[in-house]
Order: C-alpha cells, then sequence, then structure tokens
C-alpha cells in the first residue's frame, strides 16, 4: 500500500513538473532553446581573449573591495540591530520595531538596492557598497538575533544575577556565546557578495559586473568567457580558504 502511495505521489510530482513547463511555454515553439544560436555563441566565446586579462583583474579586485568592505559594513550594523531584536534584553515593543526594520531590509533584492542607490548616488562602486551592506543587514540582522535568541538563558540570569546591565550582558555573555556563529556567518556572507557583486555590478554599481555588462554590449564574447573564468578561479579560491579558516579557528 505504501509503494503505491509513493508511486502515486511521484505522478502527481511529475505531472505538476510538466505542466509548469508547459505553462511557462517551454514546449512552444517560440519557446524551445535554440540549439543554432548555442553553436553561434561558443563559436563566439573561444578562444578567450588573454589580453583583456589586466583589466579583468583591475575589476575582481574592484569587486572584491566592495565585498569586503559591504560585508564589514553590513555585518557591524546586522549585530547592532540584532541586539535589539533578541528577546533575552529587551522588551517586546522594541523587538518588534527592529525585527520589522530588517524584514523590510531583507525583502528588496541586492540588485534592487544597487538599482535605488545608483538613482541616487550615481554609476559606481559606492552604490555597489551601499547595496551590498544593505543585503547584508537583512540577511545577516535575522540569523543573529535567533543566534542571541538560542543563548542559554542561565549564561543571561549569570550575568544578570551580577547587577549587569543590558549593555553588558550583551557585551559579556550574548556576543561570546554567539561568536563562532558570528563569524562563521561573516565568512559566508563576504563569499556571497563577492558574486552579489558581479550582479549589482550589471546595474552600473561598479565591480567586475560593469565589465562584463561593457562586454556584452560590445558583442565581445570571447572577453566575457576570459572574466567568466577568471571569476570562477577566485570564487573558488574564497570557498578553500573560508572552508580552512572555518576548520583552523571554528568549532
Amino acid at each position: 500500500m505504501r509503494t503505491k502511495t509513493h508511486q502515486l505521489w511521484l505522478i502527481v510530482l511529475v505531472s505538476a513538473f510538466l505542466a509548469t513547463l508547459w505553462y511557462l511555454g517551454f514546449f512552444r515553439p517560440d519557446g524551445l532553446l535554440k540549439i543554432q544560436n548555442v553553436v553561434i555563441l561558443l563559436s563566439e566565446m573561444f578562444p578567450p581573449d588573454i589580453n583583456i586579462i589586466p583589466e579583468v583583474l583591475y575589476a575582481v579586485f574592484e569587486t572584491i573591495l566592495m565585498a569586503f568592505a559591504g560585508t564589514i559594513i553590513g555585518g557591524t550594523l546586522s549585530i547592532i540591530l540584532a541586539m535589539f531584536s533578541t528577546r533575552l534584553i529587551f522588551s517586546n515593543p522594541v523587538r518588534v520595531v527592529f525585527r520589522t526594520l530588517l524584514a523590510l531590509i531583507r525583502t528588496i533584492p541586492a540588485i534592487l538596492w544597487a538599482l535605488l542607490f545608483v538613482i541616487v548616488i550615481g554609476f559606481g562602486p559606492v552604490a555597489g557598497v551601499l547595496a551590498l551592506s544593505m543585503y547584508t543587514v537583512g540577511y545577516l540582522g535575522k540569523l543573529f538575533y535567533e543566534a542571541f535568541d538560542s543563548v542559554s538563558s542561565e549564561v543571561i540570569d549569570a550575568v544578570r544575577g551580577v547587577g549587569a546591565t543590558r549593555l553588558q550582558i550583551l557585551r559579556y555573555a550574548v556576543i561570546p556565546e554567539s561568536a563562532n556563529y558570528i563569524i562563521s556567518q561573516l565568512l559566508f556572507i563576504f563569499e556571497y557578495n563577492v558574486r552579489a557583486s558581479s550582479i549589482v555590478g550589471l546595474v552600473g554599481a561598479g565591480g567586475v559586473g560593469f565589465l562584463i555588462m561593457a562586454l556584452i554590449q560590445s558583442l565581445k564574447y570571447d572577453g566575457l568567457l576570459t572574466t567568466l573564468l577568471v571569476i570562477l578561479a577566485i570564487v573558488i579560491s574564497l570557498d578553500y580558504m573560508s572552508s580552512k579558516i572555518r576548520s583552523r579557528f571554528l568549532t
């Protein structure tokens, strides 16, 4: 009986998947992927243009700086807002205000933040850094106040029992107990921000994304392939270094 039930659910899932593809246009003549276009694109991408490597490296360096600055700014603000959002220290009205603020920030994706800052500030990496900072605040703020909420109440009561203020409770109990988690998430969001920097640059917020858009608009697909390969190498290197840091310093 259980096997028949599983088979029925599998049929329903496959049917729903096929219906979804049909609704989205995958089975329509104008929605099918044209293989000849892929062949043409690949022929124009190979071989990679090595002459563009210095320009790509500069753009990638700018991207890493943007990700680093956005992570530091956003991470710091995340910790501050998470402090006011934790149930262990502040009353319910205060928590509601700051958690609502974090929810509002989190609803806006990084590329939309970038577009807004480009409109307000103009093209360039400053808009990208601010966009990454806002996304970091929305993402880490929620994770951090949940981590603060999970700190043992016995630790909080012990510090509060010696007459500690709210700030001292945060400084000597909540933050130390959550330190490993905070560092781990900061490393993760830095990796993400390097990738996101490539995306926000597509709307003019600096970094390698701005170069990618310029290459696409000028139909220089061999340079585009070079850029993508360099980004891939950088991302793999960052992932490796981040994993080493986690295994070395975090328990």
